[in-house]
């Protein structure tokens, strides 16, 4: 087995967990679960195949995340972040296996390409493939960084490098579950959006950088998107993703896809941005108190980052 740990997060993950940790077993036995207190099998399957599980009550996904960074049992050389819906690909295993051990002492990351399935078809196209991860790192030398949504594994020291093969995200919920979950992330991303403006929090973060990483790149694109207009970047955002970046040559999924994550769902992220702008305006403070009492999230600040575990 390879000297890495690896931690999941879950909530009512009983349709994909068992997958998840059937791909890990073939590099790692060490498997940390921190559980958002399940009320399906999710807790007990994972259990059952091994996984050390303990609950946590949830207040984001960087909290939680950190959460398990500082009480993750193993002691390994090397942690490994994984979502409950993905899977590692054979390649990527033999990958782990082979040359992980032999990294550098320079080397304190390593990136992973994933591939996203929707209604069963890998997007390949729309700009959506590859996408780098920082998904492994040296114990101690990461966190998660504190944002609403979107976060990434920061590096604390160390160069990084690249493994050549594949993850994979494929989520097997409905439509129905998909579009209740985005409606959700929308809340996240309008903070995030406003955050850019208003700075609410000067939790360490990505840094944004055009010719940096793939997560330093896709923040200053984000700073660059939240200065347009409302409703005419999402619309932009679409047409570049559907047909600059080619997502029409994945077929009706691939359709869909651009059309809900591309188009629906940053619409209706600009949607609610302009009902905070008609309801309280574009005062800081008003703002702050709109989305305590609307949302019951306090803006100011977002909750502290553990010290990385030594």
């Amino acid at each position: 087995m390879t000297d890495v740990s690896v931690i999941i997060l879950t909530f009512n993950e009983e349709k994909h967990i068992s997958r998840c940790l059937q791909s890990l077993l073939a590099f790692t036995d060490k498997v940390f679960i921190v559980d958002s207190f399940s009320t399906d099998r999710t807790v007990e399957i994972a259990r059952s195949m091994g996984a050390v599980v303990v609950q946590n009550t949830w207040v984001n996904y960087a909290t939680q995340f950190n959460y398990g960074i500082t009480n993750n049992p193993f002691t390994t050389d090397w942690v490994m972040r994984m979502d409950a819906d993905e899977y590692v690909l054979p390649e990527l295993t033999a990958e782990i296996n082979q040359r992980l051990p032999g990294l550098s002492a320079q080397t304190g990351g390593v990136y992973v390409k994933r591939r996203v399935f929707f209604l069963n078809r890998w997007i390949k196209h729309g700009g959506f493939y590859p996408i780098w991860l920082l998904r492994l790192w040296r114990r101690g030398d990461g966190f998660c960084e504190q944002v609403w949504h979107d976060e990434h594994i920061k590096l604390t020291k160390g160069e990084t490098t690249r493994f050549e093969h594949d993850l994979v995200d494929h989520n097997l919920n409905n439509l129905t579950w998909w579009t209740q979950k985005h409606n959700h992330y929308t809340i996240l991303e309008m903070i995030n959006l406003l955050n850019y403006r208003y700075q609410f929090d000067q939790n360490e973060k990505v840094q944004p950088r055009l010719f940096g990483t793939q997560e330093q790149r896709v923040r200053y694109l984000k700073e660059r998107y939240a200065a347009m207009p409302l409703f005419t970047r999402p619309i932009l955002y679409f047409l570049y993703r559907y047909f600059l970046r080619l997502g029409f040559l994945d077929g009706k999924p691939g359709f869909v896809w651009c059309c809900l994550q591309a188009l629906w769902y940053r619409f209706l992220v600009d949607a609610k941005l302009l009902e905070v702008r008609v309801r309280v305006g574009q005062d800081r403070d008003a703002i702050i108190a709109y989305f305590k009492s609307e949302y019951g999230k306090d803006l100011r600040p977002a909750p502290p980052e553990p010290v990385p575990q030594p």
